[in-house]
């Protein structure tokens, strides 16, 4: 599933494509791309005809696009396999096209959501009144992700001591912190030297800073060349799929050396995922007697 950098990248895209363009037709032509919209696609189509698109934003692994002078935004769920492309009007139709968005201009193109295993979809919700980039209310209980200028890392650390979790699941958890994913969450963990079953209420305030630190920093590298793509799945607007993955340290490194002390990392099951480590720099907590 995309994880931060790639949906940061998606929106970048958006913002630079669609932004400021009003909308003259809505195709729907898969009903799941739009279960999470309650009036089911000729309402979504409806209700978005007419209608211009603001500045993309984000918060975490969540992408929507406002629209201007309203309180509404169309919510992105890309899911496991979700693209929004941004394709030339006469384009070839993709094999699992869901949705088409037609613009009332002559810039030629069109958005397009495309999905392969209909996980993800569009929708329209209302907004939260107090937020400026106008947040749907379905996602208002999202925390700020680490790239946040807003994010309040005083709380976090707090949160982290008085939960009694485990480093990774703490990571993964969105009302704490959004936009780790599994991928890196591992990357992160490496470069920490944590284990991932460590349990947070021991963590000292240096070293959650350092932690969130590492986080930014492989986030960051992501952004930097597109993203993390492991197959065709995640691409950008443009179609181009990211490539961070050759820049990997621990996730999917199983039995190949640790690039810090050269021994061979592991994989273990964990919460229906794996978790990707190295066994002599990210030493097991101990179990209490």
């Amino acid at each position: 599933m995309p994880e931060l950098p790639e949906v940061e990248v998606v929106r970048r895209g958006l913002e630079r494509w669609v932004a400021g363009r009003t909308v003259e037709a809505v195709e729907v032509l898969h009903p799941r791309a739009v279960r999470r919209h309650p009036g089911g696609g000729a309402d979504f189509a409806a209700r978005l005809r007419g209608e211009t698109l603001g500045v993309p934003q984000r918060r975490g692994k969540y992408l929507w696009l406002p629209l201007a002078g309203r309180d509404l935004s169309v919510l992105g769920h890309l899911g496991m396999s979700g693209q929004l492309l941004v394709q030339p009007e006469d384009a070839p139709d993709e094999k699992h096209l869901r949705i088409r968005v037609r613009f009332g201009d002559d810039a030629g193109t069109e958005l397009r959501f495309v999905d392969q295993r209909t996980f993800g979809g569009l929708s329209l919700h209302e907004t939260v009144a107090e937020s400026a980039e106008g947040l749907p209310d379905v996602i208002a209980h999202i925390a700020r992700d680490p790239l946040d200028p807003l994010f309040d890392e005083a709380a976090y650390h707090l949160a982290l001591r008085t939960k009694r979790t485990t480093v990774k699941r703490a990571l993964l958890d969105q009302s704490l912190i959004s936009g780790v994913g599994n991928i890196y969450a591992d990357e992160a963990l490496w470069r920490s030297k944590l284990h991932y079953e460590r349990p947070t209420a021991n963590l000292t305030r240096p070293r959650s800073a350092e932690l969130l630190g590492h986080v930014r920093d492989v986030m960051n590298a992501a952004l930097a060349v597109g993203g993390t793509s492991f197959d065709s799945l995640y691409v950008n607007v443009n179609g181009e799929s990211g490539y961070f993955d050759r820049s990997l340290d621990a996730y999917g490194r199983e039995d190949e050396p640790c690039r810090r002390c050269g021994t061979p990392m592991r994989r273990r099951p964990w919460m229906n995922r794996s978790s990707y480590f190295c066994p002599r720099c990210q030493r097991p907590p101990r179990v209490a007697s």
